[in-house]
Parts: C-alpha cells; structure tokens; sequence
C-alpha cells in the first residue's frame, strides 16, 4: 500500500478533484462515439478501394489528412474491432455486432503469427471482447492458438517475452513496458485451458518487469535489453519517450493498467502496490496538466508548447476505475479518472463528421520519430470506451468483475 507519507496529498488532490467534479456524461459520449463511428466505417470502405493489399484496420490519420487503413499483422489492428464491440456491447444494437464480427475476423489469421509480442493488443481487444460478449467457441479457439503462439517468445532465463524482433543494432532480447498489456491473453488462457504454463509465463515476465523496468520514483522505463543468454540487464532506454531517463507518458500508462489487471489475476499484492506507486506518480506529478490530459513525456522541455497524449489519458482512465476497486485510495482513483473523462469528453473529442470518423482527438503516436503528432488514434478511442463502459459499471454495480 501507499506509505502514509502519502496521505495528505492524496487528501489534498481528492478534495481538488471532488471541487472540480462533474457527472461523467456516458450516454452522451456514448451517443456521440456511436455517430463518430457510423462515418469511421463509411471512410474504411471507401478506403479500402485505394489501400494497400491486406489493409483491413483504420489507425489514424496520416499527414495528408487521408485514413491510414493496416493490415492484420500491425500491433493497432484489434482497436477498431474492438470499438465496434464496445459500442454493440453498450447499445446492444446488432449493427454493431455485425460490424465487430467482420472486422475481428479479418485478424483471425493473426493467431499464428510468431512474429509480434503484440498479441493481446491485437487478439484480445478483438476476440476477447467477442467471446466475452457472444460466447462464440471459434473465438474460445482463436484466443487459446494466440496464447499459444504468444508464449512461444518466451525466454525462461530471461524470465519475459520478447518485444520487438526489429531494431537488433540497439537491444539482443528487448522488452517494453507496453508488454504487460498482453498477458491478459495468457491469464485467460490459464483460467480456460487450466494449463499453468500460461500464467507462469505472464507472471514470471510481469516480476521480471517489476523488477528491472522502474525507477526509485516509480516511473518507468520503456525499453529494457537483456541478454538472452545470460538473463542480464544490458540496457535501460526509451524509443518513443523523451529521453533515456524522461518518463515516456503512454509507457506509465501501460505500466498501471498492466499491473492493475495483473494484481487482478493473480491477488499478488506487489502488483497492488506497484499500481498505486505508478498511479501516485502520475496523479501528484508537477507537469500533470489541470483538465488530466498529459503531455507525451512527463519530462520533454517547454512543456506548454509540447502535445498532448490523450490515449495515455484514456489508458489511465481506464486503469484507475478498476484499480479503484481495489485500493483503499478508491475515491482518489475514481474521482482522477472521472476528470480524465469529463476532459476527453468535453475538449478532445472530433466535432460530429469530421477526422473521418475517429471520436477522439490530440493523442501522440511516437514524437521522436515525427510519427502520429496531434492526431487521433484507433487505441486512444479503444480505451476511452473502455473506460466509460467501467464508469457506468461501477456506477451502477460498484465493482467490475465477478
């Protein structure tokens, strides 16, 4: 748990945020998302007559002002599918369904693909969604051939899965922070296979993790590079952060949603205590805008001229409703997420027709490669869904999961 150092700022910034707050308008972004999303799909079709071959998944906007539309094999390609069931899942209108159920399947043959670590992001988002909403059994067996596949990049000395296979000049055996997103997959695996050799595998890499990616402060670093032979750390780096030692924001946002979900399959109360360690850092940090809304890096210079991140935004958000059922510091949490989404809401969300589609806006895909600045982006729109869907749950049942 949070040591009590911690108490009077928590009670501090849960007062200024309680000051600040205001009902989440669910069924109005729900509305709005809803409308947002009939012109997205209207725009892939159209897309798809002049996209490459393969194309099948919209991402973003590109610096034409044209929809950037990516094959199965991109780490984005389940977002959009998985928008679809969140929509289906809220409204429960069959359009959605049937536009979730064409777009998952165009991934299916993602389950065998070896080559990403991305499969959570990509398998989960889509088919998880799917089965947990249809109960399909195709879905059941898609999900357990992704578990399967991912836990082939698993390296046991190391103790983790291998991220990128791209980049080998700068890291032997690299690992992101990003990666704790897809152990989901494997937990769910476990829990509908009872083979243990899923959870072992999402456990040992979230201790390795814990382990080796964060600071003293409890920020974290993105990309950490081991030795595959010997397990040894060889580099601590960013690759879409600021610098090496700056606090890459989406990356901390992965960290607190992995290990809140982590701490939620397995009860090990270290994840717990990560969590709230990352999540104090983020919510008590100096550079933390008033509206919530982050700057892509918490410490990248003349940070009022930088942009901002509103998928790391929608991430936390998400996050911090579920790790609110957890901690004692719930109303904290609650409250902090509550002003992320009243600001998405109200300021970052695409005017009705416009930014072919997409419902958020202002997210920052990697800025040290001038790649996704200020644009919207298929996961930033994931997970504010995701995250309005947890607020009205936990508005209305007060808790998540069963």
């Amino acid at each position: 748990m949070l040591h009590k150092s911690t108490s009077l700022f928590l009670f501090i910034l849960c007062f200024t945020l309680a000051c600040a707050a205001q009902k989440v308008p669910v069924n109005e972004a729900f509305d709005h998302a809803a409308k947002q999303t009939k012109v997205l799909l209207k725009e892939t079709e159209k897309a798809t007559k002049t996209a490459k071959p393969g194309a099948v998944s919209p991402r973003t906007i590109n610096d034409k002002g044209e929809l950037q539309l990516v094959a199965p094999k991109d780490w984005t390609s389940g977002f959009f599918p998985g928008v679809l069931w969140y929509l289906y899942e809220y409204t429960g209108d069959k359009v959605w369904l049937i536009e979730a159920k064409k777009y998952t399947a165009n991934l299916e043959k993602e389950k065998l693909n070896s080559g990403t670590h991305d499969m959570g992001f990509k398998m989960y988002c889509s088919y998880g969604n799917g089965l947990r909403l249809t109960d399909d059994p195709q879905y059941r067996d898609v999900l357990i051939l992704s578990a399967k596949t991912l836990a082939t990049r698993f390296n046991p000395t190391v103790g983790a899965i291998r991220s990128w296979d791209h980049n080998t000049d700068k890291w032997d055996f690299p690992v992101i922070i990003d990666n704790m997103m897809n152990l989901e997959l494997l937990f769910w695996a476990t829990r509908t296979t009872g083979d243990s050799t899923y959870y072992n595998i999402a456990v040992a890499h979230a201790n390795t993790t814990l382990q080796n990616h964060f600071r003293d402060d409890y920020s974290s670093f993105h990309v950490i590079g081991y030795n595959p032979e010997t397990g040894a750390v060889e580099k601590k780096n960013t690759h879409q952060g600021y610098s090496h030692e700056s606090t890459w924001t989406r990356g901390q946002a992965w960290g607190l949603y992995g290990y809140t979900m982590s701490f939620r399959e397995t009860g090990n109360k270290a994840y717990l205590e990560l969590a709230e360690n990352i999540a104090k850092y983020m919510l008590e940090h100096p550079q933390m805008p008033d509206d919530m809304v982050p700057y892509w890096d918490y410490n990248a210079p003349n940070l009022q001229n930088e942009p901002r991140d509103a998928s790391a935004a929608a991430v936390m958000a998400s996050a911090l409703y579920e790790l609110s059922t957890y901690s004692e510091n719930k109303e904290v949490y609650r409250k902090a997420a509550d002003k992320m989404l009243q600001s998405l809401s109200q300021k970052y969300t695409s005017p009705v027709g416009q930014n072919k589609g997409f419902i958020l806006l202002h997210s920052t895909g990697s800025k040290p490669h001038n790649s996704e600045i200020d644009v919207p982006l298929t996961y930033a729109d994931y997970y504010y869904l995701e995250a309005l869907l947890r607020q009205k749950q936990l508005a209305a049942k007060g808790k998540l999961f069963n």
